[in-house]
């Protein structure tokens, strides 16, 4: 996401302010690293991320980090890459500040610390340069080659075409993104780092975007980040979030997390479990500490209303060994030293989390009363969960890597091909938000396949992650041994059982509504979409019909293929069959229709408007009855509703009643408006107007209330007599708080002649209100 430029020696209200903690200086002056965890080498082992300001990166400072790491790397190529982006980005600069080049510098030096490849480093250099300056992809590809063009158009955001709302704009970039993410997935790597740099100088930003960025990073990247098990990238990006959309809560926290001495308290039991190790012959282990990231306790105190003690794993001590067995082996002696919480204790060794996460958890006693994690891995595992997918090129993995990578970014081509059945952009970001829930549960098949899914899935979802023909022949399921409703939210740990229907047995449209992966969505909608098309076409109708006469848009029947004909191109439909059915199946939400059809349909009624001295000269030779002329009918017979009686400037519109003619109605009327979206009376409304010029006079019904005294009928009348107003009934009566209530009905033009009674009425002395009724 590039950031905003401005040139250099521009106004004051572009310039640098560094006013939260998020911008204090760090302690050191010479940082070694801006690693993926945004910790510099000499900050306190404590600190969080999100209070250390990273530093500026040179290019000097890239090319020594590039030769620290140990690893052969094109330098030709990187320099050539930065060559070309310090030309582009040249006189320009950051809301910050600082020249513009310090950002794709600062992002290569991120992708480096991942362990990433010589043309990653030189994509995250050219990242901003396609999207911000005149150079094309064509130009970068003949320079660098086609791996790197292909990695920096993966990073650029569609800004050339034109989208009808914001969401469209952005589902369309993310699926840009996940597509050639799909393809490569160092695109989405580049991207993070890309977004993390952006977020630690976000503060440049205005208020309003920097909130809108930290939603985003939130719902998007940080998930992404986490399925790709890219762990201390998803922490960061949490954090860093929370800092900008609930700045006192995480202020809150961060003080907690200082009053109290963790620190102190994980070092002493550090030593006191790798004493213990080396007594009982395991040797070489690597412990580290960490204390739980500000929004992982956030979401625990804030979201599920736990105290700050309740929370048992705010303290972690991390044991890295050399074999599995030793694993295993030091979980007992573990269990010995300290005393284990029941229910605590999580295997992702042999039960992997989906983005390849495998360790021990624990929660133990400690002597001093405090509870605490206790993680234990073998090395390659530590790797895994500190780089996830990066730790492919960072540990060189081989062929077999390659294998185990595409496995993992499976998730990517199945979101696409459901996007791809789905059709509607809005989907995209509800289903990439449901995928990427951090949270999971693991359920089993009576086989003991594990299958895991996102919180809150049900036996429906588990059904089709089995095999999409388990899924639409499903009749009831069994959660350990026990009949439930196929809704049941599953839990960790369930053995479900899914009992099978006849074989052309098919899902329900309801379930549409009840699942919650993107997977069971897109399997129900295909098999609508196969089996069922006649039937989605006139469902498909059915609902778009009834919409539009909601929306007031008033289309005959037989007209109706036509006008949506006319607008499929534009909803990307070959005709208004198929729209018809992608409706019915699911495949695309009438609320994403309804703009364009609403835009089609004020464009014909201009068209219509400009005939307008024509349609005149037509009703004129209409007979107008009492004043009114109603579209397609001569001298038929009027009445007017007594719901709420219309009067001459009221907008109108004709019922054809069953015994008596046209009855009148004002187009606000709530009859009238309930009436409109029955489908079956909805046909019998039409079009009327006022004549003209109208000299009849109408009846109105209106109401006084005053203070109740001698005489206020006699001014009542008095005033109505001034104004020649004929009364054609009159009634009074006293209410309570000694006030009297005055019902009149007279004589009017038209709800101008109306206003100036009311007007006039309301001079009276001692009246209080006069209203129409």
């Amino acid at each position: 996401m590039p950031d905003e430029k401005v040139k250099t020696g521009s106004a004051g209200e572009d310039s640098y302010s560094a006013k939260t903690h998020l911008h204090q200086p760090v302690v050191a002056p010479e940082t070694a690293t801006v690693a993926a965890t945004a910790l510099p080498a000499n900050a306190p082992e404590g600190a969080l991320p999100s209070e250390v300001r990273p530093e500026i990166v040179t290019y000097e400072k890239l090319v020594e980090a590039i030769k620290a790491s140990g690893k052969a790397y094109n330098m030709e190529m990187i320099d050539k890459a930065y060559n070309m982006a310090n030309d582009a980005h040249k006189g320009v600069c950051r809301r910050s500040g600082e020249p513009y080049i310090c950002h794709p510098l600062a992002v290569a030096r991120l992708v480096l610390d991942l362990g990433m490849d010589t043309e990653s480093i030189a994509a995250a250099l050219l990242h901003d340069v396609v999207e911000d300056t005149p150079t094309t992809i064509e130009q970068i590809k003949s320079s660098f080659g086609e791996e790197v063009a292909l990695l920096v158009d993966g990073v650029t955001k569609l800004t050339k075409i034109q989208f009808s709302n914001i969401e469209e704009l952005q589902a369309e970039n993310l699926r840009k993104m996940l597509l050639a993410m799909s393809r490569d997935v160092r695109v989405m790597i580049i991207k993070l780092c890309d977004r993390l740099h952006n977020m630690r100088t976000g503060d440049a930003w205005p208020e309003q975007k920097r909130r809108d960025k930290a939603r985003e990073t939130m719902e998007v990247y940080a998930p992404i980040a986490n399925r790709l098990g890219i762990l201390n990238v998803k922490e960061e990006l949490e954090d860093r979030s929370l800092h900008y959309l609930d700045p006192v809560g995480y202020e809150e926290i961060n003080k907690m997390l200082s009053e109290r001495a963790g620190e102190e308290f994980l070092a002493g039991v550090s030593s006191v479990i790798e004493k213990r190790l080396e007594e009982s012959g395991i040797e070489g282990a690597t412990i580290k500490r960490r204390v739980k990231s500000i929004y992982g306790i956030y979401r625990k105190t804030i979201m599920q209303n736990k105290s700050f003690d309740e929370i048992y794993d705010i303290y972690a001590v991390r044991i890295i060994l050399d074999t599995l067995a030793e694993c295993y082996s030091t979980l007992g002696l573990i269990h010995d030293m300290y005393h284990p919480l029941p229910n605590r204790f999580k295997d992702y060794i042999s039960t992997p989390k989906p983005n390849g996460y495998q360790s021990l958890h624990t929660t133990v006693i400690g002597h001093e009363g405090v509870p605490f994690e206790v993680q234990i891995r073998t090395r390659k595992m530590d790797e895994m969960a500190e780089y996830g997918v990066a730790a492919h090129w960072k540990y060189k993995e081989g062929l077999d890597g390659h294998d185990k990578l595409d496995e993992r970014l499976a998730w990517v081509s199945q979101l696409l091909e459901n996007q791809r059945v789905s059709e509607d952009s809005g989907n995209l970001l509800h289903d990439l938000k449901s995928d990427l829930l951090p949270e999971e549960v693991f359920a089993f098949t009576p086989k003991g396949d594990v299958i895991n899914l996102p919180t809150g899935a049900t036996c429906i979802d588990f059904a089709y992650a089995i095999h999409s023909a388990v899924g639409n022949r499903m009749v009831g399921c069994k959660v350990n041994n026990r009949m439930v409703p196929i809704d049941h939210i599953v839990s960790t740990g369930e053995i479900i059982e899914v009992i099978l229907g006849p074989a052309d047995k098919g899902p329900s449209r309801d379930w549409l509504k009840i699942v919650r992966t993107s997977e069971a969505k897109s399997k129900i909608r295909n098999w609508f979409k196969k089996m069922r098309r006649e039937e989605n076409i006139q469902e498909g109708r059915d609902t778009l019909a009834r919409e539009l006469r909601r929306e007031m848009i008033f289309i005959p029947d037989d007209e109706l293929d036509e006008f949506i004909g006319s607008c499929c191109r534009r909803l990307r439909q070959n005709n208004a069959e198929e729209l018809y059915a992608a409706i019915g199946y699911g495949g695309i939400t009438i609320a994403n229709c309804l703009p364009k059809l609403k835009e089609e349909w004020q464009k014909r009624k201009s068209e219509e408007d400009k005939n307008e001295q024509l349609a005149k000269v037509d009703l004129s030779k209409v007979h107008a009855t009492d004043g009114v002329v109603v579209e397609g009918f001569d001298n038929t017979p009027i009445k007017f509703a007594k719901c709420c009686s219309p009067l001459p400037g009221d907008p109108i519109v004709g019922f054809i009643t069953r015994g008596f003619g046209v009855s009148i109605h004002k187009q606000s009327c709530v009859n009238a408006i309930a009436s409109m979206k029955d489908p079956t009376n909805a046909p019998r409304w039409v079009k009327a107007y006022w004549a003209d010029s109208v000299k009849d006079s109408y009846k109105a019904g209106l109401e006084i209330i005053a203070l109740d005294r001698n005489e206020l009928l006699r001014d009542v009348l008095a005033a109505l007599a001034d104004i020649r107003v004929p009364i054609y009934t009159m009634n009074a009566r006293q209410v309570e708080n000694n006030c009297a209530v005055v019902s009149l009905t007279i004589g009017i033009n038209n709800t101008e002649h109306l206003n100036r009674v009311v007007a006039r009425l309301s001079k009276i002395k001692d009246v209080l209100k006069v209203t129409r009724s």
